[in-house]
Parts: C-alpha cells; sequence; structure tokens
C-alpha cells in the first residue's frame, strides 16, 4: 500500500520502473471497428472505449467544402448518470488519425486531451467550510459558470507525419488565440441546464489549425447515441428475422442511450493532397503503460492512481462492426493495439474466410453463405475499398473509414443504404449518421457486393460475381432503420442529449416484484 507520505518524487520513480517493466508486455490490446464494449479489455474501460465513427462531407448549406469527422466514447450512457455524469479520462490519450496517401499510416493525427479540475465549492454548513459532493451547486448557464464546480477543458494538438515523432502544433481558439477549451457539462437535467442544446451550442468553436489556410470547427461534448441496432436481439444468435421488416421491426436498443463525442469540421484541402481525393480515417485511444495505483491521496489532491511511461494504444475504430461480428475473440484486444499496415499480416484470415455468413446459414439454412474463397469482396469492402468509389490510386490493405472527397455531398434526401443504393455519398464511401451500417454489414458479409458489381466487367473490383453468393440478393436486416431526418443538418449533426431527469414510464401490464 502507498502511504500518504510518500513523496512525489517516489512515486514517479516507481511509475518510471514499472514502465519500464510493462515495455516488453503489451497493455492489454482491444479490437476492430465500431465497438460497444467489443473486446474484453476496452469492456472495463470504457473511458477509452470508441464506439462509432463518422466521416463524410458537410452538407450543412455552404459548407459543402469541408469534412466533418465525428469519433464517438463511452458507450452505453444512461441520462441518470451523476454525480460525476460521463467525462473523458484525462489519463488518456484521445486521436483521430488520416491516411491521405492509402500506404496504411497516419499522415495527419488530431490529439485530444483533457483536464478535470475542481474548482472546490464550499458551503458554511454549522461554521464550517465543506466541501459540496456535486459537480455543480445552481443553476448552469453560460461556458464555465460559477455553479459549475468541476471545468472540464480539453487541448487539441495537430501532428503532421508520425503521431509521436511528427510536427506538432496546436490548434488555437480563432476568437483570442486560446489553446485550451471548455467541454460542456453532460445534460444533467432541465432543471440544472434549462437550454441545452443552447448551452451546447456555445461550446462549437472555430478554429484556426496551423497549415490550413481557412478555419475550421471544434465540438467536444455528450450527444444522443446516434447509432442504431437491435443489439440485445443481434447479439442472442440473431434472435430475429433476417429477412423481416426493414422499418419497425424490432426496437433500437441504444434509443435511451447517450455517447461523449469528438467533433471535428476541416477544411477538404487541409485533409487531402493535391492529387489523391480519398482520404482513410480511424480513431484512436491510448493510455499510459504504467500506473500507480495510490488509494489514499492527500486532501485535495484527488488523485488515486499516478500514470507514467509511454503511450499503449488500448482503441481502434475505423469501418464499423468489423470487430464485434468479424475478429475472434481471442485476437479482439490484439487488434485495438495494432496499426492499420500490418492488418494485411496479422488479421487477413477474419476477412477472407469470415465467420459470420457461415453462422447465419447455419441458423437460418435458406440464408446460404457465399462460396469465393478468400474472399476478396470483403478485402475490398474492407481493407482497400471499392474500385471506382474510395479505393485509393495506390493502396496498402488497411481497416479504415474511407472517403472519396471528390464526389459532392448529398444536400438532399439521403439514402440510408448509401453506395448501393445509388447515393454515393454515403457509406462506404465514409459514413453518415443516418446510413444503416448493420443491414449493409450483413448484407456485404452475405456476398451483396457479388451480386451489386458488373458480371463482366466487374465495376467494384471485388472478385467474385453473383453465383458464389446464392443470398447476396436478399434484404438482411436487424429490423432497425433512421433516416438522415432523425439527425441535425448542420455541425455537430449529432443531436442533443436526453436530459437526467429522464425517467419513461413502465410498459402497461409491467408487474414489479
Amino acid at each position: 500500500m502507498i502511504h500518504r507520505t510518500f513523496q512525489r518524487s517516489r512515486i514517479a520513480r516507481a511509475v518510471t520502473h514499472l514502465a519500464v517493466a510493462l515495455t516488453a508486455v503489451s497493455l492489454a490490446p482491444v479490437v476492430w471497428s465500431s465497438s460497444h464494449r467489443e473486446a474484453p479489455f476496452i469492456a472495463m474501460n470504457p473511458s477509452v472505449d470508441a464506439t462509432d465513427l463518422y466521416m463524410f462531407r458537410s452538407y450543412e448549406a455552404n459548407r459543402t467544402d469541408y469534412v466533418t469527422i465525428l469519433a464517438n466514447y463511452i458507450p452505453f450512457q444512461d441520462p441518470q448518470g451523476g454525480p460525476n455524469f460521463y467525462m473523458f479520462n484525462p489519463s488518456a490519450l484521445y486521436e483521430i488519425h488520416i491516411d491521405n496517401t492509402g500506404d496504411g499510416v497516419e499522415d495527419l493525427t488530431f490529439q485530444f486531451k483533457f483536464t478535470n479540475t475542481s474548482k472546490g465549492t464550499a458551503l458554511n454548513i454549522g461554521g464550517k467550510q465543506v466541501k459540496i459532493p456535486l459537480i455543480n451547486s445552481g443553476v448552469i448557464a453560460g461556458v464555465n459558470p460559477g455553479t459549475l464546480d468541476v471545468r472540464e477543458t480539453f487541448t487539441l494538438d495537430v501532428v503532421r507525419g508520425d503521431r509521436r515523432g511528427g510536427q506538432r502544433s496546436a490548434v488555437t481558439n480563432a476568437a483570442g488565440g486560446s489553446a485550451t477549451f471548455d467541454k460542456p457539462v453532460d445534460n444533467i437535467g432541465m432543471k440544472t441546464i434549462a437550454d441545452y442544446a443552447g448551452y451546447a451550442a456555445q461550446h462549437v468553436y472555430t478554429v484556426a489549425i496551423p497549415g490550413c489556410a481557412a478555419p475550421a470547427k471544434v465540438f467536444v461534448g455528450q450527444r444522443k447515441e446516434p447509432f442504431y441496432i437491435a443489439v440485445g436481439k443481434f447479439f442472442d444468435l440473431i434472435n430475429l428475422n433476417p429477412l423481416g421488416a426493414e422499418v419497425g421491426g424490432n426496437n433500437n436498443d441504444l434509443e435511451s442511450k447517450s455517447v461523449s463525442t469528438l467533433a471535428l469540421e476541416v477544411p477538404t484541402s487541409c485533409l487531402r493532397t493535391a492529387s489523391e481525393p480519398v482520404i482513410g480515417a480511424w480513431t484512436t485511444a491510448s493510455l499510459r503503460q504504467g500506473r500507480l495505483l495510490n488509494p489514499s491521496p492527500p486532501s485535495g489532491q484527488g488523485k488515486a492512481a499516478v500514470n507514467g511511461g509511454a503511450w499503449s494504444q488500448v482503441s481502434r475504430l475505423g469501418m464499423p462492426l468489423v470487430n464485434e461480428v468479424i475478429i475472434g475473440t481471442e485476437d479482439k484486444d490484439r487488434f485495438n493495439a495494432s496499426k492499420p499496415k500490418d492488418d494485411a499480416a496479422k488479421f487477413a484470415d477474419y476477412v477472407t474466410n469470415p465467420v459470420l455468413p457461415a453462422l447465419i446459414e447455419t441458423l437460418f439454412p435458406a440464408a446460404k453463405a457465399p462460396t469465393n474463397f478468400p474472399r476478396t469482396d470483403l478485402v475490398a469492402a474492407f481493407l482497400t475499398g471499392l474500385k471506382g468509389l474510395n479505393r485509393p490510386a495506390t493502396v496498402t490493405p488497411a481497416e479504415m473509414l474511407r472517403l472519396n472527397t471528390s464526389i459532392a455531398p448529398n444536400t438532399g434526401t439521403q439514402n440510408p443504404l448509401g453506395a448501393a443504393a445509388g447515393d454515393v455519398a454515403g457509406f462506404p464511401n465514409g459514413r453518415r449518421p443516418g446510413d444503416d451500417v448493420v443491414d449493409l454489414s450483413l448484407r456485404v458479409a452475405m456476398g451483396a457486393l457479388c451480386v451489386l458489381t458488373d458480371q463482366t466487367t466487374d465495376t467494384f473490383g471485388v472478385g467474385c460475381k453473383a453465383a458464389s453468393a446464392p443470398a447476396g440478393g436478399l434484404p438482411f436486416t436487424d429490423g432497425v432503420r433512421k433516416t438522415s431526418a432523425n439527425y441535425g443538418s448542420m455541425f455537430p449533426y449529432l443531436t442533443t442529449p436526453l436530459p437526467g431527469n429522464f425517467n419513461p414510464p413502465a410498459p402497461a401490464g409491467t408487474v414489479f416484484p
């Protein structure tokens, strides 16, 4: 046990020694893609669990020359999250990486780091000043009001080249030049924050990114969970009709949940090269390799642990749903600690010889699994991009979300089935909030690309034909569907989280013990 009398220098030395010892041991890695509790390690560390990544040409009026990137973290947030609610981990490093050359290596990285500061608000109780047990002491309005006892701030750096050794510059507020930004507190409830949408909007910042000629935007804060899926039935051995109604067949199990979002809107010209319009993106979270627990920190310091050593990546997310339904359990943690450039060597079998289609056929014999092995169509969908849509001219097979920035955004009625339905501004060409990636991923797994590609010229470059995918033309679905109308039409597009006093009534007929 570490006693209060330990000097900070002794703790620092101990952490250094611990970090050195851990250097030879990978900190429990983590998984692949759209991910709610998708790997053993990350399920126990929700503050660094990336849940979904979105990237699309902005479709807000007069913003179509921008790309919006949304990285969501901290899954399954209930509105009633008090007294601490859901803060980003101040001991973690959150990153959004951009590959604009197709080699599976980051060329541009946006790094977010957080600081939580207690103001030590106290009340006079019987003649003694006693600190309050809540993160607020009254109604909250405006940025960093006096009634907010715990102030959460963040810094944002842009790194060009290698994420650890590249050229690093601070992103600053275009109004005043500060490099520190306030994050809005979560939606505590309507008595505390009467107009949460207006309050959160005050935390949308116009920022200057060194090396970019035009300003960008950033927002960090809680949002209503945008992902939709019948998650309970899906993981109960697909306990639903996979060929049932696409809309309204099942409930969205995430409807009353929230997430914490890192949102960027960056000029397209700052992300792509002059010769290559396709950009790839993935998000990661990292923790320090060494951690020394201090169960009895000195009063007022509030630190129960000291962290040190090199950053160790523990979460990684690019394309949706790959980790949950493609990567084997034994390798989920290992994948989360890996880099895209190594995917072909380390994880190719999960893509070329996937288990999910065989499982679907076992559960639903009429749904025959594709027979083209190796599954070159899945390699194209998840590792290289589709020819003529979002494949770079030169590409290293690597799992990431890819967007062809030369394709104009759909500023009208978006189709949730994206490119498969002729809306080429949607998934798998990037990903918008309304894109139904669950249905699309099921269909692609069952060979939809083999059916959709031209049977003579193979327009998508997937290397298979309809004859290899007997069920490739079937409308597989989880029965949950949303559209772009369920989301905002301007940055950050994701909608206001439910308030903490949200308490839906029990369904009629419910009997309580």
